[in-house]
This record gives C-alpha cells, sequence and structure tokens, in this order.
C-alpha cells in the first residue's frame, strides 16, 4: 500500500500525516513494514512473515476470545535472567503483562492455557525464548482459584477497561441499530474506532474463565457489544478502504494494524 493511501485512511478518522509516517517509521525500524510496490508499480509497503504472524496472533486473540473462556488450565511462564542483560529482564516482564499475564509470584506469570501459541510467537520473535521455561498445569490449592484470580490479576482495573469502552462503544452501537443505511465511510470510521479501543481489552483480560470472575463482570456485555459492531459495520468498512486504496473487494486481513498494535 503507498503511504499516502494510509495516509488518507487514517485522516478519516482524525490522525494527521505526520503521525502516520511516523507510525510507518517506527514500524519499519520493528522490521514488521518492508518496502514494497503495489501490483500497478507503485512505491509502497507491505507487511514481513513477523508482521503477518503478529496479525494473525492478534485476530485469534481479538475475535475469538469468547470462545476461550471455557477454561483448559494455565499457563505457567517462569524465567530468569542474567543481572549483566537486566534490560531483557524488564522487556519479558513488559511484553507478558501486555499478553496478559497475571503474577502469580515473583518470576512466575500464569495466563489462561489458550494464549501458549502466541507466548510462544512473541518470545520467539524478540528472542527472549532462551531465557523462559513455560509449563502447563492445573491450580490445586491452597486458597479458592477464584480467589486466586483476584490476587494474580488487579479485577478491578480490568472491569473499569471494560465499562470505559461500553460507555464510549454501546451509544454507537444503538445509533447504528436505528439507522437502515450503512455508509462505507461512516462505517469504516465507527469500526476502526472500536476496533482500535476493544484490541486492548483481550490483552489486559486475556479470557480468564467466567466461573472465576465476579458475577457482575463487564467483559461479556463489552464483548457482545464489539461483536455487533463487527457484523454490522465490517464490511461497509472493507469496502470504503478498497474504494480508498483502489484494492480489490477482499483483499486484507480482518484485524489490518489493530493486531500489529496490541503485539
Amino acid at each position: 500500500m503507498p503511504i499516502a493511501a494510509l495516509i488518507r485512511l487514517l485522516a478519516a478518522v482524525g490522525v494527521d500525516s505526520p503521525s502516520v509516517r511516523s507510525a510507518v517509521s517506527r514500524l519499519k525500524r520493528r522490521g514488521l513494514l518492508v518496502p514494497d510496490r503495489t501490483p500497478e508499480g507503485a512505491a509502497g509497503y507491505g507487511l514481513s512473515d513477523a508482521a503477518r504472524q503478529l496479525l494473525d496472533d492478534g485476530d485469534r486473540r481479538i475475535y475469538g476470545r469468547v470462545a476461550s473462556r471455557s477454561g483448559g488450565g494455565w499457563l505457567l511462564a517462569v524465567f530468569s535472567v542474567p543481572e549483566e542483560e537486566r534490560h531483557k529482564r524488564h522487556l519479558l516482564r513488559s511484553r507478558l503483562s501486555r499478553l496478559g499475564f497475571g503474577t502469580a509470584a515473583p518470576g512466575v506469570w500464569i495466563a489462561p492455557a489458550h494464549v501458549h501459541d502466541e507466548t510462544r510467537h512473541t518470545l520467539e520473535r524478540l528472542e527472549l525464548a532462551s531465557y523462559v521455561d513455560l509449563f502447563r498445569g492445573s491450580h490445586l490449592g491452597f486458597e479458592p482459584t477464584a480467589e486466586a484470580v483476584a490476587r494474580w490479576w488487579d479485577l478491578d482495573a480490568l472491569a473499569a477497561q471494560h465499562r470505559a469502552f461500553l460507555q464510549v462503544h454501546e451509544p454507537v452501537l444503538h445509533r447504528w441499530a436505528r439507522r437502515r443505511a450503512v455508509p462505507p465511510r461512516d462505517a469504516y470510521r465507527d469500526y476502526l474506532l472500536a476496533l482500535d479501543s476493544w484490541r486492548r481489552l483481550p490483552y489486559a483480560d486475556p479470557g480468564l474463565p467466567v466461573a472465576l470472575l465476579p458475577t457482575d463482570w463487564p467483559g461479556a456485555r463489552a464483548a457482545r457489544v464489539f461483536t455487533a459492531l463487527h457484523a454490522r459495520l465490517r464490511d461497509a468498512g472493507a469496502r470504503f478502504v478498497n474504494e480508498e486504496t483502489g484494492a480489490a473487494a477482499g483483499t486484507g486481513g480482518t484485524g489490518s494494524a489493530a493486531g500489529v498494535a496490541g503485539g
């Protein structure tokens, strides 16, 4: 895609040209965008193999989280980093946190087992795998698992993030429910803004089993709102993208840049 097309697309949601160019430069430095040409021969950027893996992982997390709440055990990450490489210790903690891990004990991080593949891909991509051992297992005591989960994660903070998403995007869903037509530009704007807000939640809350969460947990309602917005707006929004870029209908993944940012 030429950078001019990306600038036009993000202008529709209020992002200015210098910010787009700065973001592209950062993604190039991270090895996620590579120089490429469009089918017509125009200069632009394409996704690297690492970016495609990141998008695949992001799509599974962002669009598939509801099915993951049935259980399946836990994934433990135990790491040890030599003192002379302590900067990697900070990077490890940061990445595990961004993948949705909670802290079971110093140096012991825990997440639902279904995040294993994405965790492995992330650690390998960042060349951190040699410092980490991964284990699958069950919680056998001594405190009830629901109480342990409340200690491993800050559930109040997670619930606040879900409620903030609902406060902004549930009224958007109600407005679209009253509209018959779905103009592509409007659909694109509202869908991309919802996706940009939603993509953070499956990483902060990695699909914790419902049985272990408070009875008034707002996460399921937030997931329903995003799912409804996706069903209502995604295809019309994709038509706007295709019109702006001249791409053939149906090209590109469902997650697009949201997965890159989330990963």
